[in-house]
């Protein structure tokens, strides 16, 4: 598997090695072993699985707040799409960051996010599927969200001339200005 570090500590893209014939391909996308000895030992509790019919469908920012935060391990099974991290840990350097990232069924790459990050996703093609594992299972108390198109965060999702589908949830989150994470960098 090819690990590829990024500029914010703990957000990993992995692409899974495909072992391809007539029939199609074969791939590992998780290894608990493998991914141990590369330094990641996440025990993943749940899948989700979702689908998003329209370009321009977004899903975020969201987060779960602690004592149920989640790390996330983001592909997708159909389709395209741009995912994005984002660093809410007060104290961290690089506290309100981003990095983004195109995550397909034909380039095969998988968006780690560790708990901490805000994650969301704008969809490229129609009938995209984005299957993710979590490191704790859902809870609605602790379910929290920021504006996708927050100025203070400035993130390009690459929609000129596409409008946003939205949630009623995702069109009524708070600024990050006027959001107090509970998350606190720990170097």
């Amino acid at each position: 598997m090819l690990i590829e570090q990024t500029d914010l500590s703990g957000v990993v893209v992995l692409t899974p090695k495909r072992f391809g014939d007539a029939r199609g391909f074969f791939c590992e996308s998780w290894s608990r072993q493998r991914m141990a000895e590369a330094g990641f030992d996440i025990d993943w509790v749940q899948d989700n699985h979702s689908v998003s019919e329209q370009v321009g469908t977004v899903r975020g920012l969201h987060f779960q707040s602690p004592p149920h935060a989640q790390a996330k391990l983001v592909r997708c099974g159909r389709g395209a799409l741009f995912d994005v991290a984002v660093d809410i840990r007060k104290g961290s350097p690089s506290f309100g960051k981003w990095f983004g990232t195109e995550l397909s069924f034909e380039n095969g790459k998988q968006l780690l996010v560790p708990a901490g990050f805000l994650h969301g996703f704008v969809t490229r093609e129609p009938d995209t599927e984005i299957v993710y594992k979590c490191s704790d299972y859902y809870s609605p108390e602790c379910d929290g969200a920021v504006r996708f198109d927050c100025p203070q965060i400035g993130i390009d999702w690459g929609m000129a001339g596409i409008a946003p589908v939205l949630s009623a949830k995702d069109k009524s989150a708070p600024t990050l200005d006027s959001f107090d994470s509970p998350f606190v960098y720990e170097g």
